[in-house]
């Protein structure tokens, strides 16, 4: 069994993808519906996945509530709510508490898109961040590889609320760099409460030489070696990997790169641990 801990869904009809933008991003400006969901899933293990925002939309969350109630394997939503909003408690009640509430498991906010590298830090943000705490939902962490600092003494405050890394922080892997990511990254998982996707990696690298574990190697030792296999989380990050690797080819790559795991080690990463972090 596999848990696909990151993908997305989305219908432009009915919303638009603001960050969907230039000729490079031209093949992910097209609906991903359920149908294209089931296709991509066909043949490749995964029976649960986890569904995650998009848009910083009120509106979009109780939509993926619903395709969680209706669409088969989807078994929990990561959803947004404004966390400096002075009425987040309530908003995160309302969702809770949606016919389909049942499924949301945790939520985010596209920090990597907030051009202060200690927006996490706010009081605003803080307050938000503890009535996740108090709703009993994860937080998932989109960051930048700056707004890591931020990130690990944002953790610091809330040992009793499980953060999810998205992306692993989006090391440089185009580049080849392994610093200031590396030590930053170590600095978080440093925090027994933080858990990371090992997804999105190989849009951080030169698309059109993918898929390449030789390139993603360096990388994904630090993770392993910051968080161990007890706090990895597998994550496809489609359709956005779609922009480097198809579906099968990210499962494929990720298991190439995990070799070296033994069995039980591997089944955390790719089912167990995003069981017990989601309640799936």
């Amino acid at each position: 069994m596999t848990v696909d801990a990151h993908h997305h869904l989305w219908d432009l009809d009915v919303r638009d993808q603001p960050w969907i933008v230039g000729p490079e991003m031209e093949p992910l400006r097209r609906d991903f519906r359920p149908a294209d969901l089931q296709e991509a899933l066909r043949g490749t293990g995964v029976d649960a996945t986890v569904l995650v925002q998009t848009v910083s939309d009120p509106d979009e969350t109780p939509e993926l509530l619903v395709l969680a109630d209706t669409v088969d394997r989807i078994a929990a939503v990561v959803g947004w709510v404004d966390l400096t909003a002075r009425d987040v408690r309530e908003q995160i009640g309302r969702l809770q508490t949606h016919p389909s509430g049942r499924w949301l498991k945790g939520l985010r906010h596209q920090v990597e898109d907030e051009p202060d590298p200690d927006w996490l830090l706010r009081p605003a943000v803080l307050n938000g961040l503890a009535a996740v705490e108090d709703a009993g939902l994860v937080y998932e962490l989109l960051v930048r590889v700056d707004q890591l600092p931020a990130a690990t003494k944002a953790v610091a405050q809330f040992p009793q609320l499980t953060f999810v890394l998205d992306h692993c922080a989006k090391p440089p892997v185009a580049s080849g760099e392994l610093q200031p990511w590396a030590d930053r990254l170590r600095a978080l998982a440093a925090h027994p409460n933080v858990v990371c996707k090992l997804s999105g990696l190989v849009t951080e690298d030169e698309w059109a030489r993918q898929p390449d574990p030789v390139r993603l190697r360096p990388y994904v030792d630090v993770v392993l070696e910051a968080f161990g296999p007890r706090r990895l989380l597998f994550g496809s990050d489609w359709p956005v990997c779609l922009l480097a690797a198809e579906y099968r080819q990210v499962i494929e790559l990720t298991k190439q790169l995990l070799a070296d795991l033994d069995d039980r080690q591997r089944a955390a990463v790719f089912d167990a641990n995003a069981r017990a972090v989601y309640d799936i």
